[in-house]
């Protein structure tokens, strides 16, 4: 036996718990590698993880980030007090409308159910119903002219027509000046004009933070018509007020849109 031949062996010796360790860690960083290079092992590793993180943050989220969310939107506000009062307004109206019409069937419901079944059928027997049916198909309304106006300054922002009926540009001016006098008139500031009647015209009027529509309507306007043309209305302004640079839209693109809400619509 040679001089290399008992270095070796005395290295063998030495060393032999190191190769073990050292092969162990050859093993783990080859199964390492390839886990890395397949999608699928490397998502059962990986997923469990990322969803665990995700339920403790969605957990801690209104801890940490409810308040600085909050008063980030508080000065959003504040700084976009009629962009903010323009989104919300159709929307509250929806809502409020919503839930008269609701407590209002409530109330129908809740009669219906205490008439004396004789009184049903004498109005069964009468054809009441009929009559009453046929009556308010000869007085229905109809939408003659659309105007959106500026609510200060008067000036028309667009318009639809069914019928050319009155002076656009002049009614706009007028139906302004009429809505401060009145409203500035009462005690009261924060009511608005809602109705103009002109012998055989009504002018429905909705008021905005920044605009005013007013709807110009022949026939019998009843209840059931203002109900239909507050809802015209809330649809319209929300999808108005959604389009990109809605304030510097030019009269014809606002008038489209206007014709689509309004035209062909039965009350």
């Amino acid at each position: 036996m040679n001089e290399n031949d008992k270095i070796q062996i005395l290295k063998d010796i030495l060393f032999a718990e190191d190769s073990v360790y050292i092969e162990k860690i050859a093993n783990r960083l080859e199964t390492l590698e390839t886990t890395l290079n397949d999608k699928k092992k490397l998502s059962s590793k990986v997923d469990p993880i990322v969803l665990e993180q995700l339920e403790e943050f969605k957990e801690s989220i209104p801890a940490t980030l409810g308040p600085t969310i909050t008063a980030t939107l508080k000065v959003e506000i504040q700084k976009n007090k009629d962009e903010v009062v323009e989104a919300i307004y159709p929307i509250l109206g929806k809502m409020i409308k919503k839930y008269i019409a609701h407590e209002i069937k409530l109330l129908s419901e809740k009669i219906n159910r205490q008439l004396s079944f004789k009184d049903k059928v004498k109005a069964w027997y009468k054809g009441s119903s009929k009559k009453r049916e046929i009556i308010e198909n000869l007085a229905s309304c109809h939408i003659e002219q659309v105007l959106l106006v500026e609510k200060d300054s008067g000036l028309l922002k667009a318009s639809y027509s069914n019928t050319q009926t009155i002076d656009e540009e002049m009614i706009s001016g007028m139906l302004t000046a009429i809505k401060h006098f009145v409203e500035d008139a009462f005690v009261t500031k924060d009511q608005n004009l809602e109705l103009i009647d002109y012998e055989l015209y009504h002018i429905h009027l909705q008021s905005f933070k920044n605009y005013y529509i007013a709807v110009v309507l022949s026939g019998t306007y009843t209840t059931r018509a203002k109900d239909k043309v507050q809802n015209l209305i809330f649809d319209f302004f929300e999808k108005f007020t959604r389009l990109e640079g809605y304030r510097t839209l030019d009269m014809e693109n606002i008038n489209q849109q206007l014709a689509l809400n309004f035209g062909n619509e039965h009350l």
